[in-house]
């Protein structure tokens, strides 16, 4: 498939590459052209798109081309996209909310990838999100839950979620600075929509978090006398600008896990290695590394495995 349309998994335009095509460039000598791909994942990045959304749109679009006979996207057209999702619909029985996915990662393609931005993009329907009651456990079941879940690290991050009303991962990307024992707060960084907030920390946990306190700084130290990569996963390019901070104590996370993964974005590179700090998550990548190392084979903690 990939050499019928030029759609290699080859990741030629991740980070760490901007150097060589600048070299390349300065030399006279033009880089080759991105395979479509490639070109999907780079918009994505530029745009800031999360992780979990790039994984969805490359593997809605690989899908699409796969399902159209490995035709490029140019050569397609309205009544080709509409029967993609029909297909979806009628065949694959999705949800309304993975059909509206599908949509959103072909007209992203289109508009963003192949600068195409024809009237019947426009004109495709999408699916009526449906209201649905939620569930809502009473104080009995979940009391149950809690006393099922234990007093490990999962028990006390099911706690914490529910005593503080943060969102899972906003659970599990917590730092060590973010918990504040003295003001009984805790600082949530990057949630939905990017938008900061502090939220109570419940005063019943608190013996519990101060123990997993010591149980990550133990792995920390573990880190640093092993020489791991010592360090975490730092957004927006703060490990470039503050080089010891993702080997600070400051920036580890209140939940690391104990096994490295591989980075996604930067998969074959030197400091491609991170050590996965999520301890809920089916993940087996991080996505992102503190900074560039000079040894293969270091890497970083990070939140998602």
């Amino acid at each position: 498939m990939d050499d019928a349309v030029g759609h290699d998994e080859s990741e030629s335009g991740q980070e760490g590459g901007g150097a060589d095509e600048l070299q390349e460039r300065a030399a006279g000598r033009a880089p080759p052209p991105l395979r479509l791909l490639d070109a999907l994942r780079e918009r994505l990045r530029y745009m800031h798109y999360s992780l979990r959304t790039e994984e969805a749109y490359v593997y809605w679009v690989r899908g699409f081309i796969r399902w159209a006979g490995l035709r490029h996207p140019r050569d397609l057209g309205a009544a080709e996209v509409q029967d993609f999702l029909v297909m979806l619909a009628n065949e694959r029985r999705v949800a309304a909310a993975t059909h509206r996915q599908a949509l959103s990662a072909l007209l992203f393609l289109y508009r963003e990838v192949l600068g195409v931005d024809m009237p019947w993009l426009r004109e495709l329907g999408s699916p009526v999100a449906k209201r649905r009651i939620p569930v809502v456990l009473t104080p009995v079941e979940v009391q149950a839950l809690f006393a099922h879940m234990g007093e490990g690290v999962t028990g006390l991050l099911a706690r914490l979620l529910y005593g503080s009303g943060m969102r899972l991962l906003e659970g599990v990307r917590l730092r060590i600075k973010d918990v504040d024992f003295v003001r009984q707060v805790i600082v949530v960084r990057d949630g939905k929509d990017g938008k900061d907030r502090v939220v109570m920390l419940p005063r019943a946990l608190d013996g519990s978090l101060r123990q997993q306190l010591k149980e990550a700084r133990r792995l920390w130290l573990l880190d640093q006398e092993r020489q791991h990569g010592a360090g975490v996963y730092l957004p927006n390019a703060l490990a470039a600008k503050y080089k010891r901070a993702a080997e600070s104590w400051a920036w580890f996370w209140l939940f690391p896990a104990a096994r490295l993964s591989t980075d996604p974005r930067r998969s074959g590179e030197e400091g491609g290695r991170c050590r996965a700090a999520a301890i809920t998550s089916t993940r087996s990548a991080c996505s992102g590394t503190s900074r560039r190392r000079t040894t293969a084979g270091r890497g970083c903690r990070s939140w998602w495995c």
